[in-house]
């Protein structure tokens, strides 16, 4: 987002993902989730303080704050024209909410399907000087994930490979510790992106055998510091292997012994439905039960 315009790139190389936003959404609303920009110089953040939400724009070190990245945008259909807005566009918590009519909304979901730019004229309709825009832009290029992003088990860069969140059903928690895994990622050899679908469940499997094995030790491994975990799974037809660390260190051997008993079934059961080669990294986080 800049003063007067906002712009929302899409990679073609996601128009599948598109469509089935579009096909699973009503006809009022489309919602977007966006990846944390690299163009931008400071990014919305929504904090939350006694129940309320607020939003605030976290800044670069030394930078003006001229582009400001967003971490979803929501189009709203239901603006009547007898608003006397051509449409309105506005922050909401930490993303972008773009409130247009029926028609604009048909336009712009036709826009989507056949992979074309589009452009939403925001503003009253009869104040021309005060007009705003939000352009859908498809690119080629989609700028290499994951800048700065580095290995809890050894600290290699992640840099350029594809990841994504996971949520699981579950929850693993004791003495008031949770763990999550939030992100699975996946160290591509010569394989193509469409095998990463089946990758995903086989990664929840082991992310829910993971969290259970660390259950037990969520307590000293959040006192020894060790707050955030990575676990790395390499799989071949005669190999099958996992390594598990926290800031670029192995974790302690008593802790693998378990994370061995919970994790070698669960790997060998899934490799025979998985494409092979396949290594993965899964992150995890222990955190504070506060409610």
């Amino acid at each position: 987002m800049e003063m007067g315009k906002s712009c929302i790139k899409i990679p073609r190389k996601k128009y599948s993902d598109v469509m089935k936003v579009l096909n699973s959404s009503n006809e009022h609303v489309i919602s977007i989730g966006a990846s944390f920009s690299t163009e931008a110089d400071s990014h919305l953040v929504c904090i939350q303080n006694d129940g309320i939400y607020q939003t605030q724009a976290n800044s670069a070190t030394g930078h003006p704050r001229k582009v400001t990245g967003a971490s979803f945008v929501v189009f709203n259909g239901a603006l009547k024209t007898s608003s006397g807005f051509l449409a309105k566009s506005s922050i909401v918590e930490d993303g972008l909410m773009v409130q247009i009519t029926p028609e604009t909304m048909n336009g712009l979901r036709l826009a989507l399907r056949e992979q074309k730019d589009f452009k939403i004229t925001c503003g009253k309709i009869d104040a021309v000087d005060l007009r705003e825009y939000v352009d859908i832009c498809w690119v080629d290029a989609e700028e290499k994930g994951n800048k700065g992003v580095t290995s809890s088990v050894d600290g290699i860069s992640l840099q350029g490979f594809p990841s994504e969140k996971i949520k699981l059903e579950a929850d693993f928690e004791t003495d008031e510790k949770i763990v999550k895994c939030t992100e699975v990622f996946y160290f591509l050899k010569d394989q193509d992106l469409s095998i990463l679908s089946t990758c995903y469940q086989f990664a929840k499997e082991i992310a829910m055998a993971c969290s259970a094995a660390l259950c037990p030790h969520l307590k000293t491994l959040k006192s020894n510091g060790m707050n955030k975990i990575g676990l790395r799974v390499s799989t071949d037809t005669d190999m099958v292997e996992f390594q598990a660390g926290s800031e670029g260190q192995l974790l302690p051997q008593h802790y693998l012994n378990d994370l061995d008993s919970a994790l070698i079934p669960v790997i060998h059961g899934g490799t025979s439905n998985s494409s092979l080669p396949l290594e993965i990294e899964l992150v995890f986080f222990i955190i504070e039960h506060l409610f």
